[in-house]
């Protein structure tokens, strides 16, 4: 009977000692047990040979570095590093920003310009042709066809100069996202902004504006650069969110002739192609809190290769991605069920 007991105690002791070794305790196998083994499997690899998951991280990690400013490029200019460029909009780099400069530079400042000298000199004419001492007589004139048929085929031939490419340029601006387009959702908070990326494994970036110091070390203008910038792929059509967790923020790159209020409880969305690759900034552009003048947004565009490994680098996935992997792995199993 004793012997028994002790049998069964010494049977739980042998099972139950396996199960206390540390994970990292490895027996060396015999000579001959090694030999019948035959060569070592991948789960015994020494961590020489393997590379651990911390330095896989890191390599991952290290493919993404932050684009460097272009100076004058995407950003304010100042009046002592340029006088001319400094007094009209930023360099633009959209079709949409292209457009509309140029319906800025060449149609509506020479017009604006041309009417106010006109009625300036109309003015001027008045002032010294009809006044009191040089016509003391009042003129009678109560009609003129001529003048009346001027003061209103005149106006209305500048208006419709004028509205043609303002009408096609506000119809590009509402022009539909592709279904093939990038989504990434704008949110703003009191007083920094997030973005998120559906279309990458829901990636989450909270981007807050970096001190004088560190935007002086990273060579960015100050109150411009920020800590994680929202990073999309140059070239491809964008489909931009933007919402609000709080108050109405408003999401405003100026090189990029992007502007769009971000409401608390409404979703809006804008087409945005950059059509070359680099650092864009801007500021929320609605009166938001007390630091309201602190959330400013930085766009950095990259070649789309280079995009895809940011998105690695954050833990995403690109399109596709996922449905590979399942596809390869349902192939043999159709195969064995065919067979």
């Amino acid at each position: 009977m004793k012997n028994s007991i002790l049998a069964v105690i010494a049977a739980g002791l042998a099972a139950f000692i396996p199960l206390a070794v540390p994970a990292h305790a490895v027996v060396a196998p015999t000579d001959a047990a090694a030999a019948a083994a035959g060569p070592a499997t991948d789960a015994l690899e020494s961590p020489a040979s393997a590379p651990t998951a911390d330095a896989a991280a890191a390599e991952t990690t290290s493919a993404y570095t932050p684009m460097k400013p272009t100076a004058g490029k995407g950003m304010p200019t100042s009046y002592e590093d340029d006088p001319m460029k400094s007094l009209t909009f930023q360099d633009q780099y959209s079709d949409n920003g292209e457009y509309a400069l140029w319906m800025h530079d060449i149609i509506l400042m020479p017009v604006i310009t041309a009417i106010s000298l006109l009625v300036l000199g109309l003015l001027l004419y008045v002032v010294f042709r009809f006044n009191r001492r040089a016509n003391p007589v009042a003129s009678k004139t109560t009609h003129n066809t001529m003048i009346e048929v001027v003061w209103t085929i005149l106006p209305v031939i500048i208006l419709v100069i004028i509205a043609v490419p303002s009408i096609t340029l506000l119809a590009r601006q509402y022009e539909t996202p592709p279904a093939n387009a990038v989504t990434i959702k704008a949110t703003g908070y009191q007083w920094y902004w997030g973005y998120t990326y559906p279309d990458h494994g829901e990636i989450e970036v909270i981007s807050n504006m970096l001190d004088e110091a560190a935007a002086a070390k990273s060579g960015e203008p100050h109150q411009l650069a920020v800590d994680n910038r929202m990073v999309v792929p140059a070239g491809v059509p964008l489909r931009i969110q933007t919402t609000a967790s709080d108050v109405i923020h408003a999401f405003a790159v100026p090189s990029l002739w992007f502007k769009m209020d971000a409401v608390p409880g409404r979703l809006n969305e804008k087409l945005l192609t950059i059509k070359e690759p680099g650092v864009y900034y801007g500021q929320c552009s609605e009166l938001c809190g007390a630091r309201h003048g602190y959330m400013p947004i930085v766009v950095e565009a990259l070649p789309p290769a280079e995009f895809a490994a940011w998105v690695k680098a954050q833990g995403g996935t690109m399109p596709g991605e996922e449905a590979a992997p399942a596809a390869a792995a349902a192939e043999p199993a159709a195969a064995n069920t065919a067979g």
